[in-house]
Parts: structure tokens; C-alpha cells; sequence
């Protein structure tokens, strides 16, 4: 199978400065897809960008922790603040979700507010990824599948991220891996989720390691060392390291995500290396 990548990035609608990276990373440099959470508090600005840009896809970056809600409080007061904020405790997430149904009701309703809130703003939904890859949750992951498909939505972002791959380039040895390797447990769970629902998705899925840190070295040894078949690559770029990201994710490097999606050298690498760019389009 020949090897082929799609270029997206993640938060679109978080902040004005990671929108306006966003729409710079597709003008000027080799993104072709972005990932819309649909409650940030810039995700008006994101959606009149997006219109703007014909060529850019754009997929729903679901949120059901450590971020914003569509519905409020008062309709899921199990599963966000008085703020409407979900929390950030993944662990304690994680149980609530799998045994108490009370919170799977309302959990069920946000993401179906999320889609149909999407859907609304009349663009179209080209696929479904989870922010901190929350649907790697068997529950999670069983809720998104069939409220999705209700959407007739079928593309759903799998985080599978191949340790051999990441062994190469860092030159790491599986001990230190060993996180990476469970992380392939669960999403071997999706995998057959998404299989028996007849859902799409593709073979690897590149930015959980090096997450915040995807500079153009690294980009540049990932694509010579890009395993066959479909890949996405994901990024979190920001014209600024400021605002949201500062408070959020104080060790991010976005303004060198955006210097690596813009660099003159990414589309000669692909065409080195024999690599296809693609979007959900290309996938059957």
C-alpha cells in the first residue's frame, strides 16, 4: 500500500490566535483540514473563517472534558460546572462515565448538542476526533459511534500511534514506550467498534507523543519514516503562545507548529518520499 497523510489541526475555535494560525497554515502551508470545538469561546470567528476557505475541511473536535459545553448547567449539571465546564480529572471521568447512567443520559445529550450544533452552522461535517481522545472510553467511544451514525457521520479520527515508528526516530526502546503501548490497547477497542458500525478510519495517527511539540525536525524524520498506508498527522498551532494556550498548556510550542505546517520543505519531503496528501475525501 502506498503511504498517504492527512494534515489537520486540532482546537479550531479555541482563540482567535489559534484560528488565525489555522487559516494561515491552509493559505500559506500544507493544511488541508481542522477540527472545530464548536463551544470555544472564538468558535464564531472559526466558522466565518472556515466559510471563507472553500478547500478547508472541517470535523468536530468533541469536547467531554477539561473544556466547554454546549448545553448548560442546568440541563447537565452531572457532567459540567456552573460554568459549563467539564472537569479534568480523566480518571475519575473515566469511572463516572462507564458506571453511573445518570451521566451517561447527559453525556449523550451534549454530544448530540455538539453534532446538531455543528451541523446547524451549515457547514459541512467531515469527521468526528475527541478532545485528550476521551472516546478511547469503551462507553464513550460506543456513544459516539451511534449518535454518529444517527448523523449519518462515519469518519472518526482513531489515535493509534505506532511505537516502532516513534522507536525509530527517537531511538527509545519499548520500556520507554510503555504508556504508548497501553494506549494501543484501548485503541484496538475502537478499532472493532468502528469496524462492526461500518464506520472509516484511518491506519495511524501521528501528535500524541510529540503533542504541543511537532516541530519541523521531527515532522521531517516522521515523514521518512512513515509507515504504509493512511496516516494523520495533527497539530496545535497559534500565531502566539498567549491567552488560552499560556493558561491551558503552558509548555506548548504553537508558533512552531505554525513554522512547521508553513515550511517551505513539507511539500518537497512528500513528493521525496512518494507521500500523497489527503483528506476524509480519499477515504472508501
Amino acid at each position: 500500500m502506498n503511504r498517504q497523510v492527512l494534515i489537520s489541526a486540532d482546537d479550531f475555535g479555541l482563540s482567535v490566535e489559534v484560528n488565525e494560525a489555522i487559516e494561515q497554515a491552509h493559505r500559506q502551508g500544507i493544511l488541508s483540514t481542522a477540527n472545530l470545538m464548536i463551544a470555544g469561546a472564538a468558535a464564531e470567528d472559526a466558522i466565518q473563517r472556515a466559510k471563507r476557505l472553500p478547500n478547508l475541511k472541517v470535523g468536530l473536535h468533541l469536547v467531554v472534558i477539561e473544556g466547554p459545553s454546549v448545553l448548560p448547567y442546568s440541563e447537565i449539571p452531572l457532567i459540567v460546572n456552573s460554568n459549563n465546564l467539564f472537569p479534568s480529572d480523566q480518571l475519575r471521568m473515566g469511572i463516572d462515565y462507564f458506571f453511573k447512567k445518570p451521566i451517561q443520559h447527559q453525556l449523550r445529550k451534549e454530544i448530540r448538542a455538539q453534532i446538531q450544533t455543528f451541523i446547524d452552522t451549515g457547514l459541512v461535517l467531515d469527521h468526528i476526533d475527541v478532545h485528550k481522545h476521551m472516546h478511547l472510553h469503551p462507553s464513550v467511544g460506543k456513544m459516539l459511534i451511534e449518535i454518529s451514525k444517527e448523523f449519518g457521520v462515519r469518519n472518526i479520527r482513531v489515535p493509534h500511534e505506532p511505537v516502532k515508528t516513534l522507536m525509530a526516530i527517537d531511538n527509545t526502546t519499548y520500556k520507554e514506550n510503555i504508556g504508548n503501548l497501553l494506549v494501543q490497547y484501548w485503541t484496538s477497542i475502537l478499532k472493532y467498534q468502528l469496524r462492526r458500525a461500518n464506520m472509516r478510519y484511518l491506519d495511524w495517527c501521528f501528535g500524541l507523543s510529540w503533542c504541543g511539540h511537532m516541530k519541523f525536525d521531527k515532522i521531517s524524520k516522521l515523514l521518512h519514516n512513515l509507515p504504509k498506508g493512511r496516516s494523520e498527522i495533527f497539530f496545535h498551532p497559534s500565531i502566539s503562545h498567549s491567552g488560552l494556550y499560556q493558561n491551558l498548556m503552558p509548555d506548548y510550542e504553537p508558533t512552531k507548529e505554525l513554522e512547521a505546517l508553513c515550511h517551505p520543505d513539507f511539500p518537497k519531503i512528500l513528493k521525496e518520499n512518494n507521500i500523497t496528501p489527503i483528506t476524509w475525501d480519499n477515504v472508501h
